[in-house]
């Protein structure tokens, strides 16, 4: 396990913040650089609570992936895609956050979890991992987040709940040895 620097992300400490566009609250996990607005990051992973329908912020230059944590989903329209049913068990979707974008709740309110990259600075990739009992995940990037969507997980000893996340620098097909019953997701960060 040794090579790489992980850092434990409580959710305690992940920092609130109005929506770009007002309509909501969106709780920040982690940012680059650490001191970056919503206006000039390189990259930004979050999750918002979306509890009515309605449009989405506009991020200029932005690639975005939205995965549903919690809720019974929603609908995306993404101008110049096909509409998209997001479930918590559908696979991250990736879009131009730049295109304009509006959601349809199919129910009760969703979390999902945000990650956004400037385009031309940085690309980014989501994997969504059930865990259930032991299990080994490799991790190959720059900035690599392993973010516990559900239940309860531990690596070694640190035990990660809803919203804990996992931050490791430089990783080259590291292997992390996870135990526990949830859903984490994997998400690699790399300049371009």
């Amino acid at each position: 396990m040794a090579g790489y620097n992980m850092q434990l992300l409580k959710s305690g400490d992940h920092r609130r913040m109005p929506w770009k566009n007002g309509g909501g609250v969106t709780i920040e996990i982690a940012v680059f650089p650490t001191d970056a607005s919503v206006d000039n990051f390189d990259w930004r992973v979050s999750t918002a609570t979306v509890a009515s329908d309605g449009a989405f912020s506009v991020f200029s230059g932005i690639d975005r992936t939205l995965s549903v944590l919690e809720g019974d989903g929603i609908i995306l329209s993404v101008e110049g895609l096909e509409e998209q049913e997001l479930k918590g068990e559908t696979p991250p979707f990736p879009f131009p956050a730049d295109s304009p974008t509006s959601a349809k709740l199919l129910g009760s309110a969703i979390t999902d979890l945000n990650v956004m990259t400037r385009r031309g600075r940085f690309a980014h990739q989501v994997i969504r991992h059930p865990i259930s009992g032991d299990t080994v995940l490799s991790l190959s990037g720059t900035t690599v987040l392993v973010f516990c969507g559900s239940g309860s997980v531990q690596t070694n000893d640190t035990q990660l709940e809803v919203n804990d996340c996992l931050r490791f620098e430089q990783c080259s097909n590291t292997e992390l040895q996870l135990s526990g019953s949830g859903t984490v997701f994997v998400i690699a960060l790399n300049p371009v």
